[in-house]
């Protein structure tokens, strides 16, 4: 399946006449828009226009696209030039290869997070996760298949809109290595799905399948292979397009007027309490234990 995306994609490239791009400045995707830039070695997020569609991949396959500060900061540009784009009225993200994403590249987000350093700066981003504001204005549509954890689900969890193939595998289980949800499952689970249910497993850590999640209302449709997931995205995201922007855009203010005002505090706290808990003893220990391949003993401090 990966291939079969990461060749429909290379090839509407090329039938456009548009050739493989390095990720471009801050300033170029604000003064020229959104730019295809098809999967490649050196390429952390593709991107391709189709019309007023443009399909955003995560592209870390390698790593079954854990999500690193390049690849965050990479898609919070891309959100931020789409929103901006008069000629774009609906975004699809996706992942390449096998899995949509196990979400945090845990190593390569340490340092950061030590550092205290803020991940996003700037007015050329929007947070992927949604957790503060500027937030997006115009509809995004996240597409799963296979491994889809953690803070894959959660940018799930953040979009308006969720697919997914038969084949996912979602999972929140960040409290079995001694982290918690720190990209706003805590929230929008609770929202989507109902506390019973979103605890059920973001407390145990067990994982869960695309039937469950349409149960449980995170998901809105489910295909029969990742393929046809993408393309019932697409579907989707077509029929958006052909809606009245400004109509689409005030549905979505007004329906954010309505939750966004009382999950403004606790999304202000993820990162500091996400944060404080790369100092603990669980943290380390729940990196130690899932290197050696044994069941972490946590002892609360």
């Amino acid at each position: 399946m990966a291939n079969d995306i990461e060749r429909r994609i290379v090839l509407a490239g090329a039938a456009a006449g548009v050739a493989a791009v390095s990720v471009p400045a801050a300033s170029q995707v604000l003064s020229s828009g959104l730019v295809n830039m098809p999967p490649g070695p050196d390429t952390k997020l593709s991107v391709e226009r189709r019309d007023q569609v443009v399909l955003l991949g995560i592209n870390r396959p390698y790593i079954q696209n854990r999500i690193d500060p390049e690849t965050f900061r990479g898609m919070a540009r891309a959100l931020a030039a789409y929103d901006r784009d008069p000629s774009l009225r609906a975004a699809i993200l996706f992942g390449h290869g096998d899995n949509f994403s196990r979400g945090i590249d845990v190593d390569a987000f340490k340092p950061l997070l030590k550092s205290g350093k803020p991940l996003l700066e700037g007015t050329d981003m929007i947070d992927p996760l949604g957790r503060s504001a500027p937030r997006l204005t115009k509809p995004l549509i996240v597409v799963t298949h296979g491994d889809t954890w953690n803070m894959a689900h959660e940018l799930h969890l953040a979009a308006d809109i969720r697919v997914a193939s038969a084949d996912v595998r979602f999972g929140q289980d960040e409290n079995t290595h001694g982290r918690f949800p720190g990209g706003g499952s805590t929230v929008r689970f609770v929202r989507e799905s109902g506390w019973g249910n979103a605890m059920r497993y973001m407390l145990t850590g067990d994982h869960w399948g695309a039937a469950e999640a349409y149960r449980i209302g995170e998901v809105q449709e489910i295909a029969a292979d990742p393929q046809a997931a993408l393309d019932a995205g697409l579907r989707i995201a077509e029929k958006v397009a052909q809606c009245g922007p400004l109509g689409i855009r005030t549905t979505l203010l007004s329906a954010h007027l309505a939750v966004d005002a009382s999950e403004d505090q606790a999304f202000s706290r993820l990162d500091a309490q996400y944060a404080s808990l790369y100092n603990t003893h669980d943290f380390q220990e729940g990196r130690d234990a899932e290197a050696q391949g044994r069941p972490a003993v946590y002892q609360g401090r």
